[in-house]
């Protein structure tokens, strides 16, 4: 049932200007959704890849640790000769308004931190391995994230979309309708108004004559 609005000419043309705003408003909410989702898709398929090569990464440097730990005991004291990695920023960009981060890790070449006596090959590979990971784990933490971010986006923007669709948009066009109803009605009560009045004068103009 509409909402019972006063019928004059008016309001009906302030409600149309509402009804085209809104009739853009969903227009807009339906395309930035599909950009989204596509945005999103394509960053999905990304972070699948990365974490197939991530989780070969990581099994082939676990694999190595696991030989190193075998053939030198513990390597715990060699572990923490490592540096800790400094070399993180994050940036953002902006895609139909939802801030999408960019991280980025600064390349240096993998350099050893530990000395040869007390150490092995196996170490060696594990320490290269768990390098690229590092490269790995950044990427895979943008994508994550910016795919979160726009799920979160996408979710608000549907619900705005579908509230214009099925609440804002069908109630402006029922008050369209019973305005111009209204309107029309009494434009057509006038119309006989006048036609009644019109023929009592042409009556009484032929009274007048006789």
């Amino acid at each position: 049932m509409a909402e019972q609005v006063f019928p004059t000419k008016g309001n009906l043309i302030n409600i149309k200007k509402s009804l085209a705003l809104a009739k853009m408003g969903y227009e807009l909410m339906d395309r930035k959704r599909n950009i989204l989702i596509r945005e999103i898709m394509q960053m999905i398929d990304s972070a699948n890849s990365i974490k197939d090569v991530i989780d070969q990464t990581y099994a082939q440097a676990y694999f190595s640790l696991q030989r190193a730990n075998i053939t030198l005991g513990l390597c715990e004291s060699i572990a923490q000769s490592t540096p800790i990695e400094t070399g993180v920023s994050v940036t953002y960009r902006s895609v139909m308004g939802v801030e999408i981060p960019t991280v980025m890790l600064k390349e240096s070449p993998v350099s050893l931190t530990y000395g040869f006596w007390g150490s092995n090959s196996q170490f060696d590979e594990a320490y290269i391995c768990f390098s690229k990971v590092k490269t790995y784990t950044a990427r895979l933490a943008e994508v994550e994230n910016s795919i979160y971010r726009l799920a979160v986006a996408i979710k608000k923007t549907q619900k705005r979309a579908n509230a214009l669709k099925n609440i804002i948009l069908p109630r402006f066009e029922e008050q369209v309708r019973y305005i111009s109803n209204a309107l029309e009605e009494k434009e057509r009560e006038e119309f006989s108004r006048l036609k009644v009045i019109k023929a009592g004068k042409e009556k009484a103009k032929a009274k007048a004559r006789k």
